[in-house]
């Protein structure tokens, strides 16, 4: 006929997938399985980057609740009192908070991060590529937050764990209860604001530096996988960047959730910093123990990155086998 009339076509049968229309079902499984890739591997990215610098962790901690002057030679001496004290296993006191609270931090912040890009992909209109400048710092940033907000009293109860001596709490949920008790249940949301005010330019930062330096990579080397040593470099770089950038705000959140047990009483943002300026300084005091975490904050960031990107490249790659074998 003519070129005005459209070509019809055949009915399809019933459970038939049109060719010109992909399978909702299949879309529907893939973004499924792609959320929970993403879920897996920030989990495990997370537990082995903060178990392998744990000890450096817990060190830092109790340098930035008290008001002793931190050095590498004082932080030295206080890993290995505890070690003669309390035995090799005590470096890793508050561990266990950590992994209960890491590991649904670092999978919905990887996992988030993965759907944020996604989505403002879409909105910008980069589907499949890498995001502009400002979207790819502004997925960092809301990843960070929305990971935090659904986690944080775990990050409370990580710090009280790490400070306080192993006969006051005798496990994570001792210091749940005994919190709830004696402080109250407002007591574990303690420090919530500084966390967040913290936590959107550090991960902001990291994620975007990361991405950042992966793209410049594949632009000059030619290749899209950059390899593992590689990673880690860029995960050490958007490390030291993030912590840098927030770490004022790192040191007053802990002042907040620790003062129950420090003998202080911190209330606000600006009062708790205003206490630490006026009684160490600003650079011992808000910056204390932040040469520590240039040592740690790298290492840990780049461990983390590293293990999701290749636990995501493992995964794929076995489905992958899955399908082709069926």
């Amino acid at each position: 006929m003519g070129s005005g009339v459209q070509e019809q076509q055949a009915p399809l049968a019933q459970g038939e997938v049109s060719p010109r229309t992909p399978s909702r079902q299949s879309e529907s499984l893939k973004q499924t399985r792609s959320v929970i890739n993403s879920l897996f591997s920030g989990a495990l990215a997370g537990a082995i980057a903060k178990t392998a610098v744990a000890p450096l962790d817990r060190t830092k901690i109790i340098f930035q609740v008290s008001s002793a002057r931190f050095s590498a030679k004082e932080a030295y001496k206080l890993i290995y009192r505890t070690y003669l004290k309390d035995g090799f296993f005590s470096l890793w006191r508050g561990n266990s908070a950590t992994m209960v609270r890491v590991i649904p931090y670092a999978a919905i912040q990887f996992c988030a991060h993965e759907q944020y890009k996604e989505l403002l992909g879409d909105y910008y209109g980069f589907q499949g590529k890498v995001l502009p400048p400002l979207p790819r710092l502004l997925a960092g940033s809301l990843a960070g937050a929305t990971a935090a907000m659904l986690t944080y009293p775990l990050d409370m109860v990580r710090a009280r764990m790490a400070v306080t001596p192993k006969e006051m709490y005798s496990n994570i949920l001792h210091v749940f209860v005994r919190i709830s008790r004696e402080e109250g249940l407002k007591t574990l949301f303690r420090g919530f604001t500084p966390t967040i005010l913290g936590v959107v330019p550090y991960a902001g930062l990291s994620f975007f530096t990361y991405e950042t330096l992966k793209k410049v990579h594949a632009e000059h080397s030619g290749r899209l996988q950059p390899y593992s040593y590689e990673r880690l470099v860029f995960g050490a770089c958007a490390g030291l960047i993030g912590q840098s950038a927030s770490y004022p705000l790192d040191v007053v959140r802990r002042r907040m959730q620790t003062a129950g047990v420090t003998g202080h009483t911190y209330g606000t943002i600006l009062g708790t910093m205003r206490e630490i300026v006026t009684e160490e300084g600003v650079i011992r005091g808000l910056y204390k123990g932040l040469s520590m975490n240039w040592v740690k904050g790298p290492i840990a960031v780049g461990i983390s990155f590293t293990t999701f990107d290749l636990t995501q490249i493992l995964l794929r790659k076995l489905h992958q086998m899955g399908y082709t074998a069926r």
